[in-house]
């Protein structure tokens, strides 16, 4: 064996997920497999044990096959900062911007370096799963593409492509794909995979055999919706993919508010709070929900001071300032904490000194060297432990509070640390004090799974279903 690309006919048509499942398949089976994504665009990312970032969804697959998540996984990653910009993290590593124009003519040494990485990946082990980016139809990034098609050309790698039934149109999105695709390029592609599936099959299949009929794509299988399955993703596309399966809600939850900042990173720190019996998150852009929840949740954000000027306009900040007037609980991770700061010193990620919105007697100073680290600590008795990914290091007032390398004033918490949310013990204590803080009676409840089983057990029914569904054999044969 060595190499296969799960290429997608768009963004989020599940590509992630698919790999997560496919690498713990090849693991039951024996193989020695590792996940692979030469480009990934994302402002959710990983710290790794050995410093290096890595895009989230890869450091899932990884725990996936088995293997120690690092930046070969990942070669390149770039955050958008701006609608023209990316913050690019090459091997783990900040290396730079990457602008617009530069997309498709600048990127050669990043294209080598993820070549490389391959090729240190597919001489260590058995089987390298490769997922692709964006679609390989957008063919006016063809020239300088390391990802998709430019890949599977430099290695001669089989792919196999996958489509989105749920968001209609995935019939014409295979049949296009193949169409848009240069004669050598079309040659590498075997199949076709549908996502997301749900009702009858037998009114599907007349459209496969048909799809089938005039591409010669072998059907590789139909893989169904699966209930309580969303998984660490990479797209901006759909922030907190669990409300999908969400239930009504009980008058005794606990109402959390996440805003969903225009530049949103790591928005999987939330994932915990939503996964918590007797919890209810909604991601949203109202200011009256904002003030009106139980605790509201200022996220990680790729740009703070925009974000910052956004919140002002929209009337957020002013609903953020009278919840903290109130006693009324307000969360800030990472940027969001940045924000709660009095002065806000960026000259790294945004352009000069601003004024935060002074509920936390805090000042932020950007420095040009990323701090990436897994910080380990403890909270009330709670053992602790989380990520960090950040320029800005904050200087908290002497005698205040410290919170997760953050601060805590009255019903204002800010912290440094993504991920502290995940630890099971620390997240239903400080839950309970925020409880307290607005009010509630809302106590944890007794017996609920632990969020790292939950993953666990996500991944294992994301690999139950591919064994189930997907001609698997099939399909990892085409890397023999």
């Amino acid at each position: 064996m060595t190499g296969l690309l799960i290429a997608g006919t768009s963004s989020d048509a599940g590509k992630s997920l698919f790999v997560t499942g496919l690498c713990r398949v090849a693991r039951r089976r024996g193989i020695d497999v590792a996940p692979f994504k030469a480009q990934n665009m994302s402002n959710n990312s990983m710290v790794c044990l050995d410093g290096s970032e890595i895009g989230r969804a890869q450091y899932l697959q990884a725990i996936a096959a088995g293997v120690a998540p690092e930046a070969v996984l990942n070669p390149v990653l770039l955050k958008p900062g701006t609608d023209r910009r990316s913050f690019v993290v090459l091997r783990g590593q900040p290396y730079g911007t990457l602008e617009a124009g530069e997309y498709t003519t600048g990127r050669r040494h990043l294209a080598e370096s993820a070549f490389s990485a391959y090729e240190e990946l597919a001489a260590t082990h058995e089987l390298v799963i490769c997922e692709g980016a964006g679609s390989p139809a957008e063919i006016n990034l063809r020239v300088g593409d390391y990802t998709n098609m430019g890949l599977a050309r430099r290695f001669d790698l089989p792919v196999a492509l996958i489509g989105d039934i749920d968001r209609g149109g995935v019939l014409a999105s295979i049949f296009g794909t193949w169409g848009l695709l240069d004669d050598a390029d079309r040659a590498l592609l075997r199949g076709y995979i549908i996502n997301k599936f749900r009702g009858d099959q037998a009114i599907l299949e007349p459209g496969l055999e048909e799809i089938t009929a005039r591409t010669g794509l072998t059907d590789f299988g139909v893989l169904p919706w699966l209930n309580g399955v969303w998984i660490d993703g990479e797209d901006a596309l759909e922030v907190g993919r669990w409300r999908n399966d969400g239930g009504a809600s009980d008058p005794g939850d606990l109402r959390v508010a996440v805003v969903r900042l225009p530049r949103i990173s790591n928005a999987t720190d939330v994932d915990a709070l939503a996964q918590e019996p007797g919890v209810t998150v909604e991601v949203t852009l109202d200011p009256r929900v904002v003030e009106e929840a139980d605790l509201a949740v200022l996220p990680g954000t790729r740009a703070t001071l925009d974000d910052l000027a956004w919140l002002r306009e929209t009337g957020i900040a002013e609903a953020v300032a009278r919840r903290a007037e109130a006693g009324r609980a307000v969360l800030g991770i990472c940027g969001g904490f940045q924000m709660l700061a009095r002065t806000i010193d960026d000259d790294v990620e945004g352009s000069g000194v601003a004024t935060g919105l002074g509920l936390l007697p805090v000042d932020i100073e950007f420095h040009a060297e990323k701090v990436l680290g897994r910080p380990v600590g403890n909270w009330r008795g709670h053992p602790v432990d989380g990520y960090t990914i950040h320029h800005g290091r904050p200087t908290v007032d002497p005698g205040v509070e410290h919170f997760l390398e953050g601060a805590h004033v009255g019903a204002v918490w800010g912290t440094m640390w993504h991920g502290s949310l995940e630890c099971d013990d620390f997240r239903r204590a400080w839950l309970t004090a925020v409880a307290s803080q607005a009010g509630s009676s809302w106590l944890p409840r007794s017996g609920g799974t632990g969020f790292g089983a939950l993953r666990e057990q996500m991944i294992e029914t994301t690999a139950d279903a591919i064994e189930e569904h997907i001609r698997v054999d099939e399909l990892l044969n085409l890397a023999r």
